[in-house]
């Protein structure tokens, strides 16, 4: 029940927009991204892991430093998210191609340095929450209740929270958290698949350039 509480605290603000209006692109906001990451980001991550540490000893804060697994984790992360993405967006362009589906809008990179280092700010923290929550917080939790199903419940509940980005980026994050829970049951690393994912984000945005 906390979980689910706290899924709802935390990614509620996702579920109050269903799609993108018909546009090509999303221009890159640093009023928005400074503003998502004082007010949202943050003290949702604060929020969680003061529940996280309230669960644990103090020695479990060594436990969480980067180590040498972090960087597999990492590599294989990024390479796989990357992957996924290429493919839905082969399968993106293929359809609209042939049956004249609307293509999503592109996200527009910043347009200043001071545009880019915001944005790595908040794709980074964007990473750090949504991994600490749905791989490190509850993958974890459904564990301790023995749930044979606590990889498609967990990447379910991520993929939903995607849902007002449209029905390909509910799709893509449906593979992506199948994946990146199963990279998280392998490696137990939160760092490297936190970072996978913040720099996937930023791929995300540097596609915008191209």
């Amino acid at each position: 029940m906390e979980a689910l509480i706290l899924y709802l605290i935390l990614f509620f603000p996702e579920f109050t927009s269903i799609g993108y209006p018909t546009i090509e692109s999303i221009p890159f906001s640093v009023a928005f991204a400074i503003n998502r990451t004082i007010c949202y980001t943050l003290p949702a991550l604060a929020l969680l892991w003061y529940i996280i540490l309230g669960k644990k000893s103090l020695s479990f804060i060594k436990q969480e430093k980067p180590c040498r697994q972090d960087v597999f984790s990492l590599a294989i992360g990024l390479a796989g998210l990357i992957t996924i993405a290429i493919t839905i967006s082969s399968l993106i362009s293929f359809l609209s191609r042939t049956y004249g589906l609307a293509m999503p809008p592109r996200m527009e990179a910043p347009v200043n340095i001071v545009g880019w280092c915001v944005m790595v700010i908040l794709c980074t923290g964007t990473g750090y929450l949504e991994e600490t929550y749905f791989r490190y917080y509850l993958l974890t939790r459904l564990e301790t209740y023995n749930l044979p199903s606590k990889v498609i419940f967990s990447t379910m509940l991520f993929a939903f929270c995607h849902i007002h980005d449209g029905l390909f980026a509910v799709l893509n994050a449906l593979l992506a958290g199948l994946f990146l829970s199963l990279l998280f049951i392998r490696y137990r690393s939160l760092h490297g698949i936190a970072l996978a994912h913040g720099f996937y984000n930023i791929f995300v945005y540097t596609m915008g350039v191209l």
